[in-house]
């Protein structure tokens, strides 16, 4: 519990709290009392059946012969079995469905630490949704629609037992209605540790869940109501393991897209490995401008999908380097005009690399603009203000904050303090002001963990810190902040190339080719360990660098 914030220690204690205020009346119902387990009104045999085989579905996940990843074939992920849930709301009182999800949410599997507080907390989660959407269902009479047998001990007021037979289509609105009450409790519950954990901004913590939500719950909720339509049915509670197998079968699709999105990850995984050899200065700056990228989106309130692109855009910005001699990447002194004029291709390079990868979407833009300026002097095209793309003008902000804030082999870093006013001072005409102050936002609300990226000193690949040990369950957000592997591999050696080899001339989006024109810029003499800025000033490589007399050549 140490490494969890004191907030969200203290919303845990509240959620397990409400949990037990659940689940404790379950063992005053005359159903559930031991004396009653073998009894005419006994629950316990509904009870412990639903309870066991909610924990058996989410056993899996755990057991290393039983369970699989992505690589295998017999996915499990939590919410994958919600109809189980679902349907001993539909069946029992609220206090004895609420005490059929703590089994399953207890021994569930869980992917980050502290697994047993993450454990405790899913269980009083899914014990107080399941609670809820049992009051739901009978509020609206939903057991007497069900027909067959009500449960035992709990008739429904004023009817001397329940349908012969369910009545459809009423028996759909209570259903509805605690799929509804479902979905919201846990959504609410969701927002509640994203701000407490992941200390999310609360204008936006609960942004898109309930939306996200209503579909997948609604099909939890049909398949439910199956289970429990079959249950009371002459045909038994056997036969209502048969509307588990659909479940299997969406489990099988979504594993089909997990291992797409693997492969995806691997895709930029080697693109990025393959940057990080070539250009050995900057190792890491790809992943952490990828995890500064989606602070500012966190606080621009972006959703998750846009959230994952834009990751992709961060680390991938840098990619077209692949295309410029090596050489001029690992040069120390100042670049010459036609070395700076090569440089300057790498967005368009980048662009040509990923144009054939679908999945990247926005992010696409993002690699060929990431170097235009809002003042419209930026390069390839000279795009300004809101012709820039949104992903371009994120990548640039945390491009040029990652590139102050690391030391390399031949500069030191800045402070946070001092990137952060140059940032301000560029805002408006570099930088767009908006992302500079979504970026001020994250860093005082998460901080910011700089890092050694030359090659000098072992293991400084600055894949962790830039954001705090959290206790949070948002799965998009904790993929955003994943850091790719392999960023410390062994540089190879200069490749020597001829850049006149190496520079086709660029591509418009918009347009047929053009070739650049020259830019004939001075060289000053090089001084100690110049300090770098937002704009490229006084780096031989600095990011962001515009075109201009008066930046001695930035190295994109």
């Amino acid at each position: 519990m140490n490494a969890i914030p004191g907030a969200a220690r203290a919303y845990i204690c509240c959620a397990v709290l409400g949990a037990l205020a659940c689940v404790l009346p379950a063992f005053t119902l005359p159903g559930l009392r031991p004396a009653s387990l073998a009894g005419p009104d006994s629950l316990w045999p509904v009870v412990l059946p639903l309870g066991a085989l909610y924990a058996l579905c989410e056993a899996p996940a755990r057991c290393r012969f039983l369970g699989r990843s992505v690589r295998g074939s017999v996915p499990v992920t939590a919410g994958s079995f919600f109809p189980v849930l679902l349907a001993a709301a539909f069946l029992l009182p609220p206090a004895a469905a609420a005490l059929v999800a703590v089994p399953g949410g207890l021994c569930g599997h869980v992917a980050r630490r502290p697994a047993g507080v993450r454990r405790v907390w899913r269980a009083a989660q899914l014990a107080v949704a399941t609670w809820a959407a049992a009051q739901a269902h009978r509020l609206l009479d939903g057991p007497a629609a069900l027909g067959g047998a009500a449960y035992p001990g709990h008739a429904v007021p004023g009817v001397p037992g329940a349908l012969a037979v369910p009545d459809f289509p009423y028996a759909l609105l209570p259903a509805g209605a605690g799929a509804l009450a479902f979905c919201l409790v846990l959504c609410a519950l969701d927002g509640g540790i994203l701000v407490t954990a992941e200390r999310r901004p609360v204008r936006t913590a609960w942004r898109g869940l309930l939306p996200r939500s209503l579909a997948p719950y609604g099909a939890h909720a049909l398949a439910g109501l199956m289970m429990a339509v079959l249950w009371r049915s002459p045909y038994g509670p056997l036969s209502a393991l048969f509307v588990l197998l659909p479940m299997y079968i969406s489990c099988w699709v979504f594993a089909q897209y997990h291992r797409e999105r693997a492969a995806h990850q691997a895709t930029i995984r080697a693109l990025v490995q393959a940057v990080d050899l070539k250009d050995r200065y900057t190792r890491g700056h790809s992943e952490r401008v990828g995890r500064a990228s989606v602070m500012i989106a966190g606080e621009l309130g972006m959703d998750d999908e846009r959230l994952e692109v834009l990751r992709f855009a961060g680390i991938l910005h840098d990619v077209g380097k692949l295309g410029v001699p090596t050489r001029v990447l690992r040069k120390d002194g100042p670049l010459t005009p036609e070395e700076r004029r090569v440089i300057e291709l790498h967005p368009e390079y980048g662009h040509e690399i990923v144009r054939g990868i679908g999945f990247l979407g926005e992010a696409r833009a993002a690699i060929l603009h990431h170097h235009e300026r809002l003042d419209g002097t930026g390069y390839p095209y000279g795009l300004a203000g809101a012709e820039i793309p949104e992903f371009a003008r994120v990548v640039a902000v945390a491009d040029a904050f990652d590139a102050m804030t690391s030391t390399r082999s031949y500069r030191r870093a800045r402070p946070v303090a001092t990137a952060v006013a140059e940032l301000r001072r560029c805002a408006g005409t570099q930088f767009d002001p908006r992302m500079v102050r979504a970026l001020v936002r994250a860093l005082d609300r998460y901080g910011w963990q700089t890092a050694v990226t030359s090659d000098e000193r072992d293991g400084a690949d600055g894949g962790d810190g830039a954001w705090e040990a959290g206790m949070g369950v948002s799965a998009p957000l904790q993929a955003a902040l994943a850091v790719p592997a392999g960023a410390l591999l062994p540089a190879p050696g200069d490749g020597g190339a001829d850049p006149r080899k190496n520079v086709p001339p660029p591509r418009r989006a918009d347009g047929p080719r053009t070739t650049p024109s020259p830019m004939p810029m001075p060289t000053p003499a090089p001084t100690p360990a110049p300090m770098p800025t937002a704009d490229g000033a006084g780096v031989p490589g600095g990011p962001g660098a515009p075109r201009g007399p008066r930046t001695p050549g930035g190295r994109g």
